[in-house]
C-alpha cells in the first residue's frame, strides 16, 4: 500500500512539473525545446536573443525573436511565462 501510494504522489508531481508554464527568463534549449510548437532552431533563437538583449520583460518581447510572430506567440500563451511568481501579462501591471 505505501508503495502504491508513493506512486501516486510521484505521478501527479511530475504532472504538476510537465503543466508548468516554461521562464522564457531562465530555461535552457532543451527546456524550450521540449514545448509543442518550439523547435530546437526556435528554441536556441530565444536563448540567443535572451543573452544579446537582456531577459524578456513579456511575453509580447517573443515577437522579436525570429520565427516567432503574432499567432505563434498566442498558441504559446499557456505554456511560457516571464516569471515564476506571476503570469506573464500581469507582470507588467505590478510594476509602478
Amino acid at each position: 500500500m505505501k508503495r502504491f501510494v508513493a506512486f501516486v504522489l510521484a505521478s501527479a508531481a511530475s504532472l504538476s512539473m510537465a503543466y508548468a508554464a516554461v521562464n522564457l527568463n531562465t530555461a535552457t534549449v532543451e527546456e524550450l525545446d521540449a514545448v509543442k510548437g518550439i523547435s530546437p532552431a526556435k528554441a536556441a533563437a530565444i536563448v540567443d536573443y535572451r543573452t544579446k538583449n537582456g531577459p524578456f520583460k513579456s511575453l509580447d518581447d517573443l515577437k522579436s525573436v525570429k520565427g516567432f510572430g503574432e499567432k505563434s506567440v498566442a498558441k504559446l500563451q499557456g505554456e511560457l511565462t516571464v516569471d515564476d511568481s506571476a503570469p506573464a501579462a500581469k507582470k507588467k501591471t505590478a510594476k509602478k
